[in-house]
């Protein structure tokens, strides 16, 4: 570590970062907030929380409910938010296919990547229409060792560099069926690529059961996965991975054919 790694972020870096704890803040709590409340939220003076409060009001981002009511996110933010998702340059292609692979299994369908060499990011996920289901949002990070994508992705790196990035890994156990090292992880790659799904059964939570298959796409590589409750995904991970598998193949092909164009 250099000194240069202790110094704190530039101001304008730390106003985004307090942007987007605002509103992670407004989603986790579901209601208004007064001055005072988000201030102490989110640890700071109220003072500089009360500067990006009169921003994100003047912009309309934020209202005002009622006199010393508090503040809450308007439309406005669910409006961007909606135009950026429906001209997505990947998802917009996958939303398709994920709708499909939900309706043939019933279950959660997630898409996911590599993020900072080190996670997964889930980039979109579909729910189960089921109750008891696997529940998850968008942007939620997940460790590579102990999530079906995560092993997706490991599968098709260069020999070398997965060997290198599983060499950083904590391997935290989350259960005892966590992958315990990178031997027992190399080993389970090799096996699970030879199945023909990467599964995570009761390895990050005890009772959810996932199956996942890599997808390239715009150079890239996704992975896609199929996940519930493990008494619902065990008894059918050779018909889930076939579809999967299909699915994946299938996005490919449009993809080449698309470019070939």
């Amino acid at each position: 570590m250099t000194a240069n790694d202790n110094k704190a972020p530039p101001m304008n870096v730390k106003t985004a970062l307090r942007v987007l704890e605002i509103i992670e803040t407004f989603a986790r709590e579901r209601r208004a907030l007064s001055l005072s409340e988000l201030a102490r939220l989110l640890a700071v003076p109220a003072s500089s929380c009360l500067a990006l409060i009169r921003t994100l009001t003047s912009l309309g981002y934020l209202y005002e409910t009622g006199r010393r009511q508090g503040y809450y996110p308007t439309g406005r933010l669910l409006a961007m938010a909606q135009q950026i998702a429906r001209h997505d340059p990947v998802l917009d292609r996958v939303h398709g296919t994920m709708n499909e692979l939900r309706a043939a299994t019933g279950e959660t369908v997630v898409i996911g990547k590599l993020h900072e060499g080190r996670w997964v990011v889930y980039l979109d996920v579909l729910e189960s229409p089921h109750a008891i289901r696997y529940i998850a949002t968008a942007g939620e990070r997940r460790e590579l060792h102990a999530n079906s994508i995560g092993k997706a992705l490991l599968s098709v790196m260069p020999e070398d560099e997965r060997s290198a990035l599983i060499a950083q890994l904590s391997f935290e156990r989350f259960t005892p069926r966590t992958v315990a090292n990178a031997a027992q992880l190399e080993a389970e790659l090799k096996k699970s690529a030879e199945q023909g799904c990467f599964i995570n059964l009761g390895e990050s939570l005890p009772d959810v059961g996932a199956l996942a298959w890599p997808v390239r796409l715009s150079g890239e590589c996704y992975g896609i996965s199929i996940a519930g409750p493990a008494y619902r995904i065990e008894p059918a991970l050779t018909r889930f991975s076939a579809i999967l598998r299909t699915a994946c193949s299938a996005l490919e092909r449009d993809e080449r054919s698309r470019f070939s164009q």
